[in-house]
């Protein structure tokens, strides 16, 4: 069995306008929002054996803020080009299945619409609330957990899978 984590990066900054996309930071909630979605994947036990980032660095700045809520073997992320995609899932589709590698618990991080559309692509079946709240919106800072029952990435994206949680930061305000 596979779970595959998908998060969007968290909130960021718009403050500088002609800073380009690539390079645009985490704004203070983005902070906030990241750190809290990694102590919930800490308290959930939903740790990543390997993760996945986009090159742009507000998802390099989730994936820091996220890892240091994380029990100190939480893994380096691997930057990728192809996953700084927004309009495309087969690019992320291709980085699962030839990055995921051995990972029991893959994290991929990066952005919409292409991390919304490959959530609503991958996930077949789940809990009728969290299906719902996945296919009307992905939040900032949001995760999806996918269950795949396959023995490798690429047999994984190559089926669907079933969503198991689907949680997003505003439901964390207290932690």
């Amino acid at each position: 069995m596979r779970r595959l984590l998908l998060m969007r990066h968290a909130k960021s900054s718009w403050e500088d306008p002609a800073l380009p996309d690539h390079d645009r930071p985490l704004n203070p909630r983005g902070l906030r929002d990241a750190a809290r979605m990694g102590r919930w994947l800490t308290r959930e036990n939903f740790l990543p054996d390997r993760i996945l980032s986009s090159t742009a660095r507000r998802a390099r700045q989730t994936c820091e803020v996220m890892c240091a809520a994380l029990p100190s073997v939480s893994p380096e992320p691997l930057l990728l080009p192809q996953i700084y995609e927004f309009g495309r899932i087969h690019p992320l589709l291709d980085a699962i299945a030839s990055h995921g590698g051995e990972a029991r618990v893959l994290l991929v991080v990066g952005h919409n619409e292409a991390l919304h559309d490959l959530a609503r692509h991958l996930a077949d079946t789940g809990s009728g609330s969290d299906m719902s709240e996945l296919h009307r919106k992905f939040p900032t800072a949001a995760i999806a957990i996918l269950e795949f029952d396959c023995e490798d990435w690429p047999s994984a994206v190559a089926r669907r899978g079933r969503l198991i949680r689907f949680m997003r930061p505003k439901r964390l305000q207290t932690s």
